[in-house]
């Protein structure tokens, strides 16, 4: 990806690879919003707090797992909004060569605090329908 990419562009890009989204807090107020893309073995997380904080990462996905709280990751990144969406985007599959399989401890950004329960909305982003017009070649 390159430098050009706006968040829009960015959000599109995970509605595309059909992450679902997930609201934590008040539907008409979210505290924070989530996304999660799963995969056999492990899930990617993003975790946008505010315009200036978001944290994403890859964390095992095991029966039972809560992946909002999880206990290792092998990736993690934090920063504003924009840089850790196309962080979590660029990072490779599981299983290629470059996909990140290291132990780590989680940082505290990495986790939705217990008070704010489960999300209020889920919504499977590969669900929203591209009302783009198709261009043909």
């Amino acid at each position: 990806m390159t430098s050009g990419f706006s968040l829009d562009d960015l959000f599109a890009e995970l509605r595309r690879r059909k992450w679902t989204l997930y609201l934590f807090g008040r539907p008409d107020a979210p505290d924070l919003y989530a996304a999660t893309c799963r995969w056999p073995t492990c899930t990617d997380v993003l975790i946008i707090r505010d315009e200036r904080r978001a944290t994403a990462y890859r964390t095992p996905s095991f029966p039972g797992t809560d992946v909002f709280r999880p206990s290792v990751v092998s990736w993690q990144y934090g920063a504003e909004p924009l840089w850790t969406l196309r962080a979590v985007l660029t990072i490779g599959a599981p299983g290629q060569a470059d996909a990140p399989f290291q132990v780590l401890a989680p940082a505290p950004d990495s986790r939705v605090p217990h008070e704010m329960g489960r999300p209020v909305l889920v919504r499977p982003t590969g669900l929203v329908q591209d009302t783009a017009p198709k261009t043909t070649r």
